[in-house]
């Protein structure tokens, strides 16, 4: 596992600290996955409900604070395949 990977799990953790009711993978282009459900966050490629793809500048921003999920978004920064009220719900998490 790269350290990108453990510094986004770690954040989430943080974030989410019993899962999330639903799951959602966060790609992080030319990093890797991470999903994040009711058990916890891990390092998968495996399906989910939705998909965040970004890269990892974007990521780290969101994770940090410094950028709003739903502005990353608008932006073209953040990309959302799937439950889009599951991503809705999840940009509250983070904010």
């Amino acid at each position: 596992m790269n350290e990108v990977i453990k510094t986004a799990i770690h954040a989430l953790e943080e974030k989410l600290p019993n899962g999330f009711d639903g799951s959602v993978k966060f790609e992080i282009e030319n990093e890797g996955s991470v999903i994040v459900n009711e058990t916890g966050c891990s390092e998968s490629s495996d399906e989910a409900d939705c998909t965040l793809t970004a890269d990892k500048e974007t990521f780290q921003d969101i994770m940090s604070g410094d950028l709003n999920s739903t502005a990353a978004f608008m932006q073209g920064k953040l990309k959302v395949d799937g439950d889009m009220g599951m991503a809705m719900r999840l940009a509250s998490i983070l904010a």
